[in-house]
């Protein structure tokens, strides 16, 4: 055969004995039997066939495709895009910014003597995220801790869970400047919860979150001594009156500033951690000396109580650098505890009252008269019982038959009438005597401030002479018809007793910086208002008052000492009504005479109860506080006889 065989033929095999049952099992290469067919019809079912999973697989891919697209893009532009605003973001969240408080300066009198100090306070502060309900696991958590604090810190509950509750921020202030020991009953009881929460799963500490800044607080160790000059520190920390307000910048000092990482509201140790340490407030020296300050408020006080009268004040100036040794308000207020202050006592009344001095103005007027030589303290002076001028019939205090006085006895008995006709020889007019008067007055200082740079500071108040009404024309030279406030009228015999020098008063007499250093107050400022010599003469016309029997001020006396002096009793414009009701008392003068170092003077508003002549009730406060303040200043007698000069005159 050829390559291509032709297909072989099956040959059949050996027959397979049959089984039981009459089917025969196949043998070797016997041909399988054939499968039925499929039933067909309607009742024929198709077989099952298992779908493609390429389109699921498809659209899962894409779904999973937008999910990692819209990841990407975010992170693009939270890695990329918005980036710096994110890390900021963080970081204020991580970080919390305080600021420091700068120590505030201390206030002390010329001797060192500290009236104003700081002593360690906390801020009570709260982290409001810590009171949620996500923190806290509890709804009321901001009304639980309110009702803790409420009776420790003072405060309305109601206001302290509003706080609480604030969103937005990790830190609310509660109360500012706590004693140690508010923060200490706070921090005991924070303990005791945390303590209590961790064995008993149902106690929540709800003060966790309640924390505390290192802050100072304002004490005034003497109370009300000198508080009128003082003033106050209000809740934001600034000076509220006074010369904590005048001089806020420099006893305030720069505040610092904190940076810390924090957990908790638990400050975290980090690298991160940045602070500008606060700069401290220079300390004030005044030109006050306490003991002379408590010996000036100690006597005004009785005698305003004793008088029943609205109120009163008494300075004291050095005559030869025109510094204030004490300036004293009655009634006054403690600075400690504002809450119980009456707030009309509140200010310095002695530079922001403005009223009518009276008789004691009458010094200026001598002083016009002398300087432009219309008369000398011997020049004799017919005063009569009543005196008619322009539109009104003068008189003076006491009714009396005709007076035949001195000039010095003019000053001595304090004659309205007297000092009316002196006056009247400064011009050839009554015009051109008004405007000589005006121009010593204002040299005086009258109408102008002070110098003090006090906060509420009055200058009074003194017309042109042009705009003086009929009556004023007549009154002012006597007190009446201007108004000046107490250190105008210390000032003006302190003028005097300085040799007809005006010297600018001062209250503060230097600064101490943080690094110690001292820095002098600038000079004051110096003005002649009348010559030395008249000067002089007026010193011993002023003894007059005091040493004279006729005088009007022999309460004022002090044993071994030559006293000047001039007592005043005003007509007094009620503040309410603007009518005239009671009476200004006062008394002024200096001491030793012939060698003067202390000026003193009292005014008291409004007395009720007794006298209300100046020299009745002022007269002897000035002894009082004179005395003192010669034996705190050591100032010894002069030891020379008094001037004596004439009051009367035989027609």
């Amino acid at each position: 055969m050829s390559d291509r065989e032709a297909p072989r033929r099956r040959v059949p095999g050996p027959a397979r004995p049959v089984r039981a049952g009459g089917r025969s099992r196949p043998g070797p290469g016997a041909r399988p039997p054939r499968r039925p067919a499929p039933p067909r019809g309607p009742a024929a079912a198709r077989p099952l066939r298992l779908g493609s999973p390429r389109p699921r697989l498809r659209m899962v891919g894409l779904g999973l495709t937008v999910v990692l697209l819209v990841f990407t893009v975010r992170l693009l532009q939270v890695q990329a895009v918005d980036a710096s605003a994110y890390a900021a973001k963080a970081e204020r969240n991580r970080y919390v910014v305080h600021t420091l408080a700068a120590e505030r300066g201390q206030i002390t009198d010329r001797n060192g003597i500290a009236l104003a100090t700081s002593d360690d306070a906390e801020d009570i502060t709260a982290d409001p995220t810590m009171f949620t309900r996500e923190q806290l696991e509890i709804g009321d958590g901001p009304e639980r801790a309110a009702e803790l604090l409420a009776p420790i810190l003072g405060q309305d509950q109601a206001v302290l869970a509003e706080k609480l509750r604030t969103k937005n921020t990790r830190y609310v202030l509660l109360a500012r400047r706590q004693t140690p020991a508010v923060w200490k009953q706070i921090k005991d009881l924070k303990t005791a919860l945390a303590k209590k929460a961790q064995h008993d799963d149902s106690t929540v500490n709800v003060l966790a979150g309640v924390f505390s800044d290192p802050s100072s607080k304002r004490v005034y160790p003497n109370g009300e001594l000198a508080a009128g000059i003082l003033g106050w520190v209000n809740a934001e920390g600034r000076g509220g009156g006074g010369v904590e307000q005048q001089l806020n910048e420099v006893l305030a000092g720069k505040p610092g500033e904190i940076r810390y990482a924090q957990s908790g509201g638990h400050q975290v140790p980090t690298v991160g951690s940045r602070e500008t340490p606060a700069v401290p407030g220079s300390d004030v020296e005044l030109t006050i000396d306490r003991d002379i300050q408590w010996a000036a408020q100690n006597a005004i006080a009785e005698q305003v109580e004793k008088s029943k009268a609205d109120r009163g004040y008494v300075i004291v100036q050095d005559t030869r650098t025109g510094e204030i040794l004490a300036m004293a308000n009655s009634p006054g207020f403690d600075p400690n505890d504002l809450s119980q202050a009456d707030a009309t006592a509140m200010g310095n009344a002695a530079l922001q009252d403005a009223y009518e001095p009276g008789s004691t103005a009458k010094l200026m007027s001598m002083a016009a008269v002398l300087e432009e030589k219309a008369a000398t303290p011997d020049t004799h002076v017919v005063v009569p019982n009543r005196l008619h001028r322009g539109d009104r019939l003068f008189r003076d205090d006491i009714d009396h038959e005709t007076w035949y006085l001195t000039l010095n006895g003019v000053l001595a008995k304090s004659s309205n009438i007297g000092t009316l006709l002196a006056v009247g020889q400064l011009g050839d007019s009554q015009a051109e005597s008004n405007r000589i008067l005006y121009s010593y007055l204002r040299k005086f200082g009258l109408g102008s401030p002070t110098g003090l740079d006090f906060p509420g500071e009055t200058q009074g108040i003194l017309a042109p002479p042009d705009q003086w009404s009929t009556s004023q024309q007549f009154t002012i030279p006597f007190g009446q018809g201007v108004s000046i406030n107490a250190m105008q009228a210390a000032s003006v015999y302190s003028t005097i007793a300085n040799g007809g020098v005006r010297i600018e008063p001062s209250l503060v007499r230097g600064t101490k910086g943080p690094d110690g250093r001292f820095t002098p107050a600038p000079e004051p400022e110096k003005t002649r208002v009348v010559g030395k010599d008249t000067a002089k003469t007026l010193a011993k016309m002023l003894e007059s008052v005091v040493d004279d029997e006729e005088g009007t001020g022999t309460k004022a006396r002090i044993p071994g000492y030559r006293v000047a002096g001039k007592t005043g009793t005003a007509n007094r414009v009620d503040p309410d009504t603007g009518k005239y009701r009671g009476y200004t008392s006062s008394f002024a003068g200096f001491a030793p005479a012939d060698k003067p170092r202390v000026t003193v003077y009292c005014a008291i508003q409004n007395a009720t109860e007794g006298s209300y002549f100046g020299g009745q009730i002022c007269g002897p406060i000035y002894k009082q506080v004179m005395e003192f303040a010669l034996k705190t200043l050591q100032v010894p007698p002069t030891g020379s006889a008094p001037a004596k000069l004439p009051v009367t005159f035989r027609p």
